[in-house]
């Protein structure tokens, strides 16, 4: 897009472009999503950036109406496979607050100064930019639904001191972080949640979102012990566990959504949404984590637009597409769960969370069990395509985590005993979150790209 389209979309207040890009108003030094409802900005005072992280490494803060840092991601890192996808995934998922820029950077098979670089010249920010951008949000989140003391958030959010927490809520926000807590909906009295009660939180979307399919998906596989799905279709909760990187979560996420009108009547202006979820966390330092989680394992991130103009181009889809716009691919809560889950099924599933998943410390009704890491399946069913394939996750031979190059995961999944083509299609669009794969033995013609994973659930909800 150039800049005199971003600024139609922008005096359109299109919601669509929410997370692709933002725009900051030199006047008053806010940044802003595009969507907006404030009155639109005169074009000469208009500057656009790709990512939150930039606009706030020019100096301006995040707009208090539109709040640009919670929109959904841009779509675009979905798709792409290259470095700065890659990069922009683990980021999301934590590793630079984990393992600093060098983790990042290994990870990715480059120097870090090479992903500097790159990161730089395309988002306007290098990865400790974004992952600040990232902090500053989750620090929001956490401030403003739950109880936690300002100083436990200031390191829960990934932050080394509670100076550097305070000068980047002051920075980004234009407040401070007790400032930030009162302005949350019902202010200082506003009931809040907590790490071990649950913390709500509403996972944004943009467009439409087909909640029905994925919900009826996610019950027909759900495993119990891990996985449970409650209720009656239009009101179902899903609930599940997650190991993560400090601790462990136990999340819910209700199948009703939330929907947010648009804001212009113009052609072009698009209402979002979002799922109400709520984590029940052991540590709050995993909440980063376990929300991109279960963004991707919602499909939350997707660009239904994009995908339902390509689809829509085929007459064998078209009436699919447009009885349900708006459907989605599903991901994975953790990669190589779902590797084990696509090649074992689900009562093979549930017959090794018996024998060997991790008993949660104090379950409160619902999921209570850890599914089993690799390495402890490798250990004790060494024998066979499982205990080929929890081997090789194990000892990083193969390598199913947001950063992964998909082809490469591929190579090493085929080299693998007992993977069927089939159940390696089924790995690359789960745990691998890949919009484009199409299952051996389907037609799926190359107009369908880059979405033919969309094209195949459309083929079968």
């Amino acid at each position: 897009m150039d800049e005199d389209t971003r600024y139609e979309a922008v005096r359109s207040r299109d919601a669509r472009f929410d997370g692709a890009f933002f725009f900051a108003v030199e006047t008053t030094g806010i940044y802003c999503r595009p969507s907006c409802p404030a009155v639109t900005p005169k074009r000469r005072n208009v500057r656009f950036f790709p990512t939150a992280a930039a606009a706030q490494g020019s100096g301006f803060r995040a707009c208090r109406r539109c709040r640009p840092d919670a929109v959904p991601g841009s779509a675009e890192w979905n798709v792409r496979a290259d470095v700065v996808g890659r990069a922009v995934r683990l980021i999301g998922d934590g590793v630079v607050d984990r393992e600093g820029v060098g983790g990042l950077a290994d990870r990715l098979g480059y120097s870090a100064r090479q992903v500097q670089r790159q990161l730089t010249a395309e988002l306007g920010a290098g990865p400790v930019a974004l992952a600040r951008a990232q902090r500053a949000h989750t620090a929001r989140t956490l401030l403003q639904t739950t109880e936690l003391p300002i100083t436990e958030i200031a390191f829960a959010s990934g932050f080394a001191s509670v100076r550097q927490f305070n000068d980047t809520v002051r920075a980004v926000y234009a407040t401070t972080p007790s400032g930030l807590r009162e302005a949350a909906p019902g202010g200082r009295g506003a009931r809040r949640g907590s790490p071990a009660a649950g913390i709500p939180l509403r996972l944004a979307h943009r467009g439409p979102y087909q909640a029905g399919p994925v919900f009826d998906l996610l019950e027909h596989e759900a495993v119990p012990g891990v996985e449970e799905v409650t209720g009656t279709p239009g009101t179902r909760t899903y609930r599940r566990t997650l190991r993560l990187p400090y601790g462990h979560a136990v999340v819910a996420v209700d199948e009703r959504t939330g929907t947010t009108r648009a804001s212009a009547t113009g052609l072009g202006a698009h209402p979002g949404g979002w799922l109400e979820a709520r984590l029940r966390l052991t540590d709050p330092r995993d909440l980063t984590t376990a929300v991109q989680r279960l963004r991707r394992l919602f499909d939350l991130d997707a660009d239904p637009y994009a995908v339902d103009e390509r689809l829509a181009e085929d007459p064998r889809l078209a009436p699919l597409v447009a009885a349900r716009p708006g459907l989605r691919s599903p991901g994975a809560a953790d990669p190589a769960e779902a590797a084990v889950r696509a090649l074992v099924g689900t009562a093979g599933a549930e017959r090794l969370v018996r024998r060997y998943g991790g008993a949660l410390d104090a379950p409160s009704g619902g999921p209570a069990h850890l599914f089993p890491e690799p390495a402890v399946l490798a250990a004790a069913e060494p024998d066979g395509s499982l205990g080929a394939l929890a081997a090789a996750l194990a000892d990083g031979t193969l390598r199913l985590d947001p950063g992964a190059d998909r082809d490469e995961a591929e190579a090493a999944l085929r080299a693998l005993p007992g993977m069927d083509p089939a159940t390696v299609a089924t790995i690359r669009v789960r745990a691998l979150a890949d919009p484009d794969v199409a299952p051996p033995g389907l037609d799926a013609p190359d107009d369908w790209r880059p979405w033919r994973s969309y094209a195949v659930r459309h083929l079968l909800a």
